[in-house]
C-alpha cells in the first residue's frame, strides 16, 4: 500500500496501475493481484486510507485546539483540513480532482463509510449547542418540496440525522469550506502570498458566523428543545 502511494506522489492519481505499482516492488502483476484483484480494489483502499489519514488529522486539529478562546470550534477542524490537504496535494486530488477513468466507488462500501466519519466531526463542531428546534428552524431561503423530501430520506448515520435545513447549511459550508482548501491546493491563490493563513481563518469566521446567526435567529415552533 505505501508503494501505491508512493506511486501517486510521484506520478499522481491518474497514472496509477497495478502493472506500475507491481513494477515499483519488483514483483509481477499476477503476484499483486493476490493482495488486489483488480485496479478498482487498489483504488478503493487507496481512497479510504486517504480520508481515514484525512479525518485523523481534523481530529487532532479539534484535540489540540484551546478550549478556553471564543474560537469557534469549526475553524480549527477546517484549519486541520486545509493543513493535511496542502501537505497531501496528490493524495487530496486522489479523493477529490477528477474521477479516475472507469473508477466506481462500491455503493455504501468503505470510501462511504470514510467519509461519514469525517463530515459527522464537522457536523458536530458547526452546530454544538443549538437545539434540534433551532435546526428544524434556521433562518435560511425555503427548501423546495422536492429537496426537502430528498434531505429526509438521506441515512440517518449520515446528513439523514440532521432536520433538513441544517443540512442545507452544512452543505454550503462544506463547498464553501472545501472551496477555498481546492483553490489553494491546486495553486490558484498564489497571489496570496503568506497571507494565506490569514485570509482562509478569517473566510472560515466569517461562514461560521453567518450559519449561527441563522440560528440564532430561528423562531422554532414551540420553543427551543433538545
Amino acid at each position: 500500500m505505501s508503494a501505491a502511494e508512493r506511486h501517486i506522489v510521484e506520478h499522481g492519481p491518474h497514472a496509477l496501475s497495478l502493472r506500475a505499482v507491481a513494477r515499483s516492488l519488483g514483483m509481477t502483476v499476477q503476484a499483486l493481484y493476490h493482495y488486489f484483484p483488480s485496479r478498482d480494489d487498489l483504488v478503493t483502499t487507496l481512497i479510504t486510507r486517504a480520508y481515514d489519514d484525512l479525518t485523523d488529522a481534523v481530529q487532532a486539529a479539534v484535540d489540540a485546539a484551546p478550549h478556553d478562546t471564543d474560537l469557534p470550534r469549526l475553524v480549527p477542524a477546517a484549519e486541520g483540513y486545509r493543513r493535511w490537504a496542502v501537505t497531501h496535494p496528490e493524495r487530496f486530488q486522489l479523493i477529490y480532482g477528477a474521477p479516475l477513468r472507469g473508477y466506481q466507488a462500491p455503493a455504501d462500501g468503505p470510501t462511504t463509510g470514510a467519509v461519514r466519519r469525517m463530515s459527522a466531526i464537522f457536523q458536530r463542531k458547526l452546530f454544538d449547542g443549538f437545539p434540534v428546534a433551532r435546526l428544524e428552524a434556521a433562518d435560511t431561503p425555503a427548501l423546495s418540496p422536492g429537496f426537502r423530501a430528498y434531505l429526509e430520506r438521506m441515512p440517518q448515520d449520515g446528513l439523514g440525522a440532521l432536520p433538513p435545513p441544517a443540512t442545507a447549511l452544512l452543505l454550503s459550508a462544506w463547498g464553501h469550506l472545501h472551496g477555498l482548501v481546492a483553490l489553494e491546493v491546486f495553486g490558484h491563490t498564489t497571489f496570496i502570498g503568506v497571507h494565506q493563513d490569514e485570509h482562509f481563518r478569517r473566510s472560515i469566521l466569517t461562514m461560521v458566523e453567518d450559519i449561527h446567526n441563522r440560528l440564532r435567529a430561528a423562531a422554532p415552533a414551540g420553543g427551543d428543545t433538545a
